[in-house]
């Protein structure tokens, strides 16, 4: 892995379109749930109530994060990783430090 986009399928703007733990009113909550994966090595991340930067790592067809942020307010963080699935979605598996983990779905936008 590398900081490098080094051609990683996933830099992008992807809508969250589900949750496993969350109905998509939450996830939708203040606004459309959003996963940005920038070049450069940072990304952003913005769904129900929690709005996060990213510090990715690349691979070709996947891409691994620290993450910290706030929700409602509270300082929140964790870690987590997206794949590109054969369909061309994207599952994030997104965990929160000393919490919930959860798998998001999203499509390119």
């Amino acid at each position: 892995m590398t900081k490098q986009k080094d051609e990683c399928a996933l830099i992008g703007r992807w809508r969250i379109t589900g949750a496993d733990l969350w109905e998509q009113d939450h996830i939708d909550l203040c606004g459309p749930a959003t996963l940005v994966i920038g070049p450069g090595g940072h990304g952003e991340i913005a769904f129900g109530a929690l709005q996060a930067g990213l510090d990715l790592e690349y691979a070709r067809t996947a891409v691994f994060f620290e993450w910290e942020g706030f929700d409602e307010m509270d300082e929140v963080r964790g870690s987590g990783s997206a794949e590109l699935q054969d369909d061309g979605r994207l599952e994030i598996e997104f965990n929160f430090r000393n919490g919930d983990d959860a798998v998001l779905k999203a499509v390119k936008i």
